[in-house]
C-alpha cells in the first residue's frame, strides 16, 4: 500500500505547541479508512511530546526521518508527503531533495520564508511564547539559527520536485499566507494541480473542502 507523511504547520493561538498536532492523528485515520494509506502523522521537534527546540532546518531533518522510517515499513510501497503551512512549504523541500518520493501535497504553504528572515528575533520570541522553543539558551547561534529561513525556500526546492505530483492547495481569504504565494510555487512546478478555496482561510486542516480535496488527490495517485 501507498504511505503518506502527514505534517502540521507553526502554531498559532492559545493550543500552542502542545495542541498544534493534536487533531492529525484522526486525520491520518481518516486518510487510512477512507483511502487506504499507510499514513504516519508526526509531531515535529518542540511539539506535542516531541523534544527538541525549533528550527526550520530542524523541522525539515524530522520530516527526512519520518519519510525514511515510513519507507521501511513492511507494506508500504512508495511514501508521499503533505503537510500544512510550514509543514506543506517543508514537504516541498523535502520532496525535491528525496527522489523516491512519489508527490507532495502542500495546503496553505508558504513559497518562502523571507517574511521570517526579515524579522528573526520577533520569530524567536514567538518561538518561545508559543512554546516551539522551551531551552531559554537555544539558538545558541541566532545568525545560524536565521540563516536557515533564507536558504530553506520552497519555490526554489519545487523545480527539483517536478515532473513529480504536486498538490498545492490555499485559501482565497489566507490572511497569514496570501494565496499569491500557492500560484507561485505551481508556477515554478510547471504542472501543479492547484486549488484555490473560496473563501477559506489559514487553517485549511479544519476546512472540510481542503480535506476533501486531499482525500480525492490521494486516490487518484498510482498505487505502487
Amino acid at each position: 500500500m501507498p504511505g503518506l507523511v502527514l505534517c502540521h504547520g507553526f502554531p498559532a493561538g492559545a493550543a500552542g505547541a502542545a495542541g498544534v498536532a493534536a487533531s492529525f492523528p484522526e486525520l491520518a485515520e481518516r486518510i487510512a479508512r477512507e483511502v487506504g494509506w499507510a499514513v504516519l502523522a508526526v509531531s515535529l521537534r518542540g511539539t506535542g511530546a516531541s523534544a527538541g527546540n525549533f528550527s526550520l532546518g530542524g523541522w525539515l531533518t524530522d520530516l527526512h526521518a519520518a519519510a525514511s522510517h515510513l519507507a521501511t515499513v513492511e507494506r508500504v510501497r512508495g511514501v508521499c508527503l503533505a503537510g500544512f503551512g510550514t509543514g506543506g512549504a517543508l514537504s516541498i523541500c523535502a520532496g525535491a531533495a528525496r527522489p523516491h518520493v512519489a508527490g507532495v501535497a502542500a495546503l496553505a504553504a508558504p513559497a518562502d520564508f523571507d517574511d521570517w528572515a526579515g524579522h528573526p528575533r520577533r520569530l524567536l520570541q514567538h518561538a518561545r511564547d508559543v512554546g516551539v522553543i522551551r531551552d531559554r539558551s537555544f539558538p545558541t547561534s541566532l545568525d545560524g539559527w536565521s540563516r536557515e529561513l533564507r536558504t530553506i525556500r520552497p519555490v526554489a526546492a519545487v523545480r527539483k520536485l517536478a515532473p513529480r505530483p504536486l498538490l498545492v492547495v490555499h485559501g482565497s481569504d489566507d490572511q497569514a499566507v496570501p494565496h499569491f504565494d500557492a500560484r507561485v510555487v505551481s508556477d515554478a512546478h510547471g504542472s501543479a494541480d492547484l486549488r484555490i478555496i473560496a473563501g477559506a482561510g489559514h487553517e485549511l486542516r479544519h476546512d472540510p473542502r481542503a480535506v476533501a480535496v486531499l482525500l480525492g488527490w490521494l486516490d487518484r495517485q498510482p498505487r505502487s
